[in-house]
């Protein structure tokens, strides 16, 4: 797995307020690379880092094997929650709990995204992408 996306993914789930989540498929939208399966990936190799239990699968179902672990940082950061822990099956309620950013927030996203799009394919690129054809500079 490639550095640039690794640190890029988990620059994107240190943003993530607590009380608040992300599907992985998220967190690739917002980067614009990559798919649910390259930021699971990178959450179980590097997602120790980063307070992984905010990133989790689109069903709101906690990551396999680590649910109470999960559940206790849910409970402790108020995250919104369906079923009763304890009790029964509990999900993550993503309706109520899914990371809506903030436009600076967005701001902040749009800079990893960038970040990552340069180190991955070269400034060049993201120049001639921003260029306008017809402001008659050559790419």
């Amino acid at each position: 797995m490639r550095e640039e996306y690794v640190d890029a993914v988990l620059a994107v789930i240190e943003l993530i307020p607590e009380g608040r989540v992300v599907a992985y498929g998220d967190v690739a939208e917002l980067l614009g690379a990559g798919g649910p399966r390259q930021v699971g990936a990178v959450m179980s190799h590097y997602g120790g880092q980063v307070a992984w239990w905010r990133v989790l699968k689109a069903s709101g179902a906690a990551p396999e094997s680590l649910e109470a672990r999960a559940l206790d940082n849910y409970l402790a950061e108020g995250t919104p929650l369906r079923g009763e822990p304890g009790r029964g099956a509990w999900r993550v309620d993503l309706a109520r709990a899914r990371w809506a950013p903030t436009d600076e927030e967005l701001d902040a996203v749009e800079e990893i995204a960038d970040l990552l799009e340069t180190r991955l394919h070269g400034a060049g690129r993201l120049h001639r992408e921003m260029s306008d054809p017809d402001d008659g500079i050559d790419p």
